[in-house]
């Protein structure tokens, strides 16, 4: 049995990992501060192999011992958080890839580093091959990522360090929680800040009459993966990955205005009518992968249909609904 080192075990995306690591016999140590949501609970955490340190990986690493690394621990949130933690996203994101790598060069340990779709902020080809060169992110959460990736290729020219870059592309699913923090949007105030489970909630909040706030003229292209197929290619990734970068992600693209009415037809059974706030500055306006890589070197391909995951996202709001949102207080117009 195998022991892999987790950062950022008890995040949204972490999470998942762990149970799909967990549900393939390898022995999992997570290590997290619950910075994001707080101390949840998670389905993994009573599991025999699992085992959390409570550890800030922007001070240093814990000495433990493990057979691989996966990179998960990051600040991270929505578009408005961008703008409100610019530096931090920054300067606390290269301290915990500092501390983490140092560690793992310590160790010779390999890395599975888990960046994002934002390095591709600037794309100019889609579908968005691995290779593609592009303007580095504007964004400095994209950037830090791009900057990631590339402790990954300096850790190998130097030392000689393992690894293999995983860029999720929109992960859905259940297990985000409140933040502690209220981001705005528009003239609506967001608990959570993940596009599915906010339209979700507004939707729930509002009658079948009412408008629907979007961001910007919701014609945004964006490929929505479920957190499950995420985790299987991540783990995929770790055990047939090369020395390289893969995009993980679902093939289907689906317009913003696509998914809202998805949601809204759902929950109220009718075609939604549009309230159109202005846009972020970094809300790109198309990110689609290529996902040919991925299926063809670690025989990856996302199982799970958007349909499916909005169905999955409905029903644990809805079982959340005392204790994750008040829909009348929270999500109403200022």
């Amino acid at each position: 049995m195998k022991t892999v080192l987790l950062t950022g075990s008890q995040g949204f995306i972490g999470s998942y990992i762990s149970q799909e690591l967990l549900s393939h016999n390898y022995r999992v140590i997570g290590i997290d501060n619950y910075s994001k949501y707080g101390r949840v609970k998670r389905k993994h955490d009573n599991h025999k192999n699992f085992l959390l340190i409570e550890h800030d990986l922007s001070k240093s690493f814990p000495d433990v011992n493990g057979d691989i690394l996966i990179a998960g621990a990051a600040m991270i949130g929505g578009i408005s958080y961008f703008h409100k933690y610019a530096y931090d996203l920054l300067a606390t994101n290269e301290r915990i890839t500092a501390n983490t790598f140092d560690y793992a060069i310590k160790k010779t340990m390999k890395v599975i580093a888990i960046s994002s779709s934002m390095v591709f902020e600037n794309a100019t080809e889609w579908p968005t091959k691995e290779e593609h060169k592009c303007f580095p992110p504007y964004s400095t959460y994209g950037f830090q990522k791009l900057s990631l990736e590339y402790f990954c290729k300096g850790a190998y020219e130097q030392y000689g360090l393992d690894y293999t870059i995983v860029r999720p592309f929109n992960c859905v699913g259940t297990g985000e929680e409140p933040s502690g923090e209220i981001e705005s949007v528009g003239n609506i105030s967001m608990v959570l800040s993940h596009v599915v489970p906010d339209l979700i909630i507004r939707s729930l909040s509002l009658s079948k009459n009412d408008r629907l706030p979007i961001l910007g003229d919701g014609n945004q292209i964006r490929h929505y993966t479920n957190g499950k197929d995420i985790a299987t290619g991540i783990r995929l990734a770790m055990e047939k990955g090369r020395r390289t970068d893969y995009n993980i992600s679902s093939k289907d693209a689906t317009s913003v205005i696509a998914l809202a009415s998805m949601i809204w037809n759902k929950i109220h059974g009718n075609e939604p009518a549009f309230d159109h706030n202005a846009p972020f500055n970094y809300d790109v306006q198309l990110r689609s992968p290529d996902v040919t890589k991925a299926y063809d070197e670690l025989g990856f391909e996302a199982k799970i249909s958007l349909d499916e995951s909005i169905d999955e996202v409905i029903q644990y709001i809805k079982e959340k609904n005392n204790e994750l949102v008040n829909y009348n207080t929270i999500y109403k117009n200022k």
